[in-house]
């Protein structure tokens, strides 16, 4: 029970890693905020979860809607009187090379991903820095580090997240809130089992320990830079890529 009854929001945990992620803080007695865009999606982990005699809550919410995200935020505190823990998680992509890509897909994308996490950041940012105290936890992308050909507009919003969390960890440092960011690799999820075979036997190669990673490996880590154990760690970008970016 190292997260006994701290509130904990996870944004896109209706599936992959925000919603292994969500799963891993309710095991270990959190509270937690499930949400996502589709009701639906959102009711269904929130019943598995309560089944197995974890706490949890849902929202549907839209996280390039700042009134929506600060609405659920509102609800949150009115409920729970606070937020420990923010990770967020929920991202998009619309895939294309640069010559083929359209405003929308690239609009699209940077306000889910990158507003998305503005959003989220602002609208818990009084409680946490009236409580003196947070947690703030970013899922971004190797390909934010390490680019990727038709991927502008998702490598454009993951190097965004991880400077907008150095900055939001100096300014927010002195009320004892942290920020940290997560760059995932190749994680088994429905994103890259869309993937053809032969291109996933091609980024294999180039992957040191040889497998894609599990949902599992990142939620590892998320709950390590939400522990007590990490009060020191701020700013900071964890990869979580087998060795990938080596």
């Amino acid at each position: 029970m190292k997260f006994k009854d701290q509130v904990v929001i996870v944004t896109g945990s209706t599936r992959g890693i925000g919603k292994e992620i969500a799963a891993a803080f309710a095991a270990e007695g959190a509270i937690v905020a499930i949400t996502g865009r589709n009701l639906d999606a959102v009711t269904q982990v929130v019943d598995d979860l309560k089944q197995k005699g974890f706490r949890a809550d849902g929202f549907s919410c839209d996280v390039a809607n700042f009134e929506n995200v600060q609405e659920t935020v509102n609800k949150i505190l009115d409920k729970h009187k606070a937020v420990d823990i923010l990770i967020n998680n929920a991202g998009i992509t619309r895939d294309n090379l640069l010559l083929r890509l359209n405003e929308t897909d690239w609009n699209d994308v940077i306000q889910t991903n990158l507003s998305g996490v503005f959003h989220f950041t602002k609208a818990v940012s009084k409680p946490m820095l009236k409580a003196r105290k947070g947690k703030i936890i970013n899922i971004a992308s190797i390909i934010g580090i390490t680019g990727n050909a038709g991927q502008a507009n998702y490598a454009a919003s993951k190097a965004g997240m991880i400077g907008f969390t150095k900055s939001v960890a100096k300014e927010f440092a002195s009320r004892g809130i942290t920020a940290n960011t997560i760059a995932p690799g190749y994680i088994e999820t429905e994103m890259t089992g869309q993937l053809k075979e032969s291109t996933q036997e091609e980024i294999l190669k180039k992957i040191p320990l040889g497998r894609f990673g599990k949902a599992s490996d990142i939620a590892g880590v998320c709950m390590f830079l939400a522990s007590p154990e990490a009060d020191y760690i701020t700013g900071q970008t964890i990869v979580v890529d087998g060795g990938m970016a080596i």
